[in-house]
């Protein structure tokens, strides 16, 4: 076709049941929403397309009704592959509930799978997921029992274990971008990220599949720069001009040039953080931050350890990066998370992992919600509620170093820091440091027997993984060893030279910590 350009329904009226569905985005940021509308309102008045398999690496969702929660429907989906979960609580709920095949594999690994489907490999090898639940050893990514197809095998190569995780056609792939000419060639100057577009489209077109691309606007044949096309029009079957706001840039952000690169701004004065439970874990993972290093932080308390670096005016002498693409500049959080402001370059998100699973990471400072005795640790499952590991296995497994962040217990937490020293209030009710975690997100004896240095820090002491198992190294002052430590744990940890952490983490004025490290 010379012009491509179609409604929504249009568009998603060529889907057929039983297809093969990938769908691109990254919380909000590059999520087609005015095509997932479209394809649940085809379904919920016709009721086909039936039986599809959704294929997402990140999480196209809000947490609640946007995104590919709006498909979470009986009938609809048959099988989901997915990296990320936990803003797909509808989805979610879906598998673990047995209602749905399910899988949850490393994000950077399905990205890796676009680029091997499309050049018709068998399959993508890696040592990523080792260890882990997604090793087949340990239930091969399935989520529930209903899943029964190995998605994930073993290899020995050389004396090696490898994990080899199977291609599969992708039929349909859904992708977002900002200008389309009527050939189908698209640009993204007006999205915060590229991810996978580019890939996923050429996947599906080698599998004999079809491409439809959400667009904002409609260029003139033969204006576009070629060298800023994204995704070629020889991969691209529809176009659709969003309407109904659905091109929001991100689920917090209507649009914000700086997202886009289209200007840098002033980076402005840091509002400090209340020296509460976060700040003080995030100040003594500070003390880990090696200068002149490339860095990835995760979601949650790992967030604040960028405000401290910022605030001791460390950021320059770091380099920050963020799973879908970003390199420098100053990773956002919330409905914003993926974007990031004043960045150096962003490159495709597949090629980021590629980085990260080289070992290119200095350091990854992630977070914790369960730890055992060998060091394992579990962010991904709890029971029905469903996380899913994200880029969390690719970062933890690969960086030369890392550091997990988190409280020390949870449910209710209350904490005092006085005086320089810390007080907790009321204990969590929840322990976090168990026998054994439910689900191995993060494989510590692999770190160990590798050489890979662990750090775990809490709001009251820190941990080493040394080759024996968990050992306490450090304690906050004001915090009783047995009372406050010792008593709220599973298990009993290593204790030989345990030493305070560093006074200056618990006292209102900035710690100097640029003097500390240089």
């Amino acid at each position: 076709m010379k012009d491509k350009i179609v409604t929504a329904d249009e568009a998603i009226e060529l889907i057929r049941d039983g297809d093969a569905v990938c769908c691109s985005g990254f919380v909000g940021i590059g999520t087609p929403d005015e095509l997932i509308m479209a394809l649940e309102r085809r379904f919920t008045g016709s009721g086909s397309p039936r039986d599809l398999t959704l294929v997402f690496a990140a999480a196209p969702g809000d947490g609640k009704d946007q995104g590919l929660n709006r498909v979470a429907l009986p009938g609809l989906i048959k099988r989901a592959i997915g990296g990320h979960w936990a803003l797909l609580p509808k989805l979610a709920k879906m598998a673990t509930d047995d209602a749905i095949e399910a899988y949850n594999l490393p994000l950077g690994t399905i990205s890796h799978l676009y680029r091997d489907i499309a050049a018709h490999r068998a399959g993508t090898l890696t040592q990523v997921g080792l260890g882990t639940f997604v090793d087949p050893r340990q239930g091969g990514g399935k989520i529930n029992a209903r899943t029964t197809e190995e998605l994930v095998s073993t290899i020995e190569i050389d004396g090696k274990t490898w994990l080899f995780y199977k291609v599969f056609p992708i039929n349909v792939t859904l992708i977002r971008g900002t200008t389309a000419d009527p050939e189908g060639n698209v640009t993204m100057e007006r999205e915060a990220l590229v991810l996978d577009a580019m890939e996923a489209a050429m996947a599906a077109h080698n599998s004999n599949g079809l491409v439809i691309v959400q667009v904002e606007r409609i260029a003139a044949s033969g204006t576009l720069d070629p060298r800023a096309v994204v995704v070629p029009g020889i991969f691209v079957d529809r176009v659709v001009v969003a309407i109904n706001g659905a091109h929001a840039q991100t689920y917090g952000t209507a649009y914000s040039p700086a997202f886009s690169g289209e200007m840098k701004v002033p980076s402005g004065a840091t509002e400090s953080a209340v020296l509460d439970e976060r700040k003080v874990i995030a100040r003594r993972c500070a003390f880990e931050l090696p200068l002149g290093s490339v860095i990835n932080l995760g979601i949650g308390v790992p967030e604040v350890v960028g405000a401290v670096a910022a605030e001791e005016q460390l950021l320059s002498h770091l380099t920050l990066t963020a799973e879908p693409g970003v390199i420098g500049g100053a990773p956002q959080g919330g409905l914003n998370f993926g974007a990031a402001i004043n960045i150096d370059a962003l490159l495709h998100q597949n090629q980021q992992f590629d980085f990260y699973d080289g070992g290119g990471l200095d350091l990854a400072c992630l977070g914790m919600a369960e730890i055992d005795r060998c060091g394992n640790v579990n962010v991904s499952r709890f029971g029905p509620r469903l996380a899913g590991a994200g880029g969390f296995i690719n970062i933890s497994q690969n960086a030369r170093r890392v550091v997990f962040a988190g409280t020390f217990t949870a449910g209710g937490l209350e904490v005092a820091v006085e005086d320089g020293r810390l007080r907790i209030v009321s204990e969590g009710s929840k322990r976090k440091l168990v026998e054994s975690v439910e689900q191995i997100t993060f494989n510590g004896s692999l770190a160990a027997e590798r050489g890979q240095p662990v750090t775990y820090v809490t709001e009251r002491c820190v941990f080493q993984r040394v080759s024996e198992g968990l050992e306490l190294t450090e304690i906050a002052p004001g915090i009783d060893m047995e009372r406050d430590i010792l008593a709220h744990m599973d298990f009993m940890p290593i204790v030989r030279n345990v030493r305070l952490m560093d006074p200056r983490i618990f006292l209102p004025q900035l710690m100097g910590l640029a003097t500390v490290l240089l």
